[in-house]
């Protein structure tokens, strides 16, 4: 049986750092080629000017795109995020952001993912990443 947003909500809860969880993400969607997330700007997330600060959304790609890969593996399998790389397009305000992660490639070993942070309700492209994971 496929996992579901719930199923991965509760190991988020369960199993990710406090500090992780001090994000407030919310996992709206897994599948084996992604998953998407939502993280609401909050003032404990941003910096002067109500910008959600750039620590808190690279923190959030990774986290999407380590759910991307538990969805493409159909379990809660433990990876190990090898790089990640992001790249800041404009300041994230409004209220919220979405992050859509996706599963580029996956071998054996190494899985490569990209995610698109969007902020809402403007709708507009704030950051993108990439990471590699190892599976163990």
């Amino acid at each position: 049986m496929p996992l579901t947003p719930d199923d991965a909500q509760t190991l988020l809860a369960k199993g990710f750092a406090p500090w992780v969880q001090a994000l407030d993400l919310t996992i709206t969607d897994i599948s084996p080629t992604g998953a998407t997330l939502t993280m609401p700007i909050t003032d404990a997330l941003a910096r002067f000017g109500g910008i959600i600060s750039g620590q808190a959304l690279a923190a959030m790609a990774d986290t999407a795109m380590v759910f991307a890969c538990f969805g493409h593996l159909d379990a809660f399998t433990p990876v190990a995020t090898t790089n990640l790389d992001t790249q800041f397009l404009r300041p994230g305000t409004g209220d919220l952001i979405r992050c859509d992660a996706e599963i580029v490639r996956a071998g054996k070993a190494l899985i490569f993912a990209r995610a698109t942070m969007v902020a809402l309700p403007s709708d507009k492209a704030v950051a993108t990443a990439t990471a590699t994971f190892f599976v163990p």
